[in-house]
């Protein structure tokens, strides 16, 4: 029986590698007859980086001291690097992102992308051939001008001149100047997985700077200013990003990527798994076992679940779910191609550390070895 191991990371506790290299080693100690591989898993998000540097001779590398997400703080610059292509995989999370500010610090109105920008420039001058921008996990509805600026782009106001900094200063651009010389970028890649357009109901400032710290008042304000860069950047720029799918996300960043660095946005997961060879990997595969922190309806939007339930779907493996907690109905499970859910923390309600996580893990992978048993018994039969 072959088995492949495909697990995203269960967010806040255990990385992609760490869940997938705990589920590997139990089951060869349990199905010591199986061949298993297993192959760790990202949707673009946050992850990406670990993800993709694990699944081959890829590195982690340092880009100094960079730009925070609020004006004046700093914050490590980091970046995954693939030598065989020459490709950096950027997560604008880890200098853009909420995870580096406290709740209430959290103010879409001035947080900004410029570190993201910096770090673009920073892997652009390093000699990377391709980009992969993540945009999941951010902190800011700045449209992607934090970080044009750090790239050169200029962004006045009426007065002719720069307009602040974050979403604030949106609603002042009345010109948006090109770089005088600009830096010559490689093709980017923008992982996003979601469609939402720039402005309106499903816009960048309806629906993400609420879960970023943003007040009614201040979500107002956010569209006006989407709406007025959007404007500027048909004026300007002779381009109409407003509509584009996934022009929202990352409040705005997705649109401002295009217009900005030539980004081409693209599914999170079909890059990943194109990356590390999942179809490959999968062919002649009887269980695919895969999972994140929560299975919720996400999970079957473009997420990781989903993805390797498609794969799976295509070359005839059972698809094997292991979660913290699930809220998918037995019929939706059907539906998604998923034959059974394996959750690892019982009844209990509130986050796992690190160490309870890794063990509960290890305890669950005990009831999938028996599932997979007994299923192959049956199938004998």
């Amino acid at each position: 029986m072959k088995i492949v191991v495909a697990i995203d990371s269960f967010k806040g506790t255990l990385s992609a590698h760490e869940a997938c290299s705990i589920v590997y080693d139990r089951l060869r100690s349990l199905l010591p007859e199986s061949e298993i591989e297993f192959v760790p898993m990202a949707d673009g998000g946050e992850g990406t980086i670990e993800a993709l540097t694990a699944s081959g001779s890829g590195t982690i590398c340092s880009a100094g001291e960079l730009s925070g997400p609020l004006p004046g703080m700093k914050c490590e610059g980091v970046y995954g690097w693939l030598p065989d292509d020459r490709t950096a995989i950027i997560e604008m999370s880890r200098v853009s992102g909420l995870a580096a500010l406290p709740v209430e610090e959290r103010n879409p109105l001035l947080t900004t992308t410029r570190g993201t920008g910096e770090l673009i420039k920073v892997v652009g001058e390093g000699g990377a051939e391709q980009i992969l921008l993540t945009l999941g996990g951010s902190a800011t509805v700045d449209g992607g001008v934090g970080a044009a600026r750090a790239l050169g782009w200029i962004f006045l106001d009426r007065h002719d001149k720069d307009v602040k900094e974050g979403g604030q200063g949106l609603t002042a651009i009345r010109q948006i100047v090109p770089p005088s010389k600009p830096i010559s970028l490689p093709e980017v890649k923008v992982l996003c997985d979601v469609t939402n357009p720039l402005c309106g109901p499903r816009g960048a400032a309806a629906v993400y700077a609420p879960q970023k710290g943003a007040t009614p008042r201040m979500v107002k304000k956010l569209e006006t200013g989407l709406r007025n860069l959007s404007d500027r950047i048909v004026a300007d720029l002779g381009m109409d990003i407003c509509n584009i799918p996934g022009s929202g996300a990352a409040g705005g960043f997705g649109g401002g990527a295009v217009a900005f660095f030539g980004g081409r946005l693209v599914p999170g997961f079909d890059v990943v798994a194109e990356t590390v060879g999942l179809r490959e990997k999968m062919q002649g595969c009887d269980i695919v076992i895969t999972g994140e922190g929560r299975f919720d309806e996400q999970s079957l939007q473009g997420k990781v679940i989903s993805g390797v339930a498609d794969y799976a779907r295509a070359s005839g493996a059972r698809v094997v779910v292991i979660t913290g907690r699930s809220t998918i109905s037995l019929r939706e499970c059907e539906e998604a191609g998923v034959a059974k859910v394996f959750e690892t923390s019982g009844q209990r309600t509130e986050a796992l550390t690190t160490e309870e996580a890794s063990v509960s893990l290890y305890e669950t992978v005990a009831r999938v070895a028996d599932y997979i048993r007994n299923n192959d018994d049956k199938d004998k039969e």
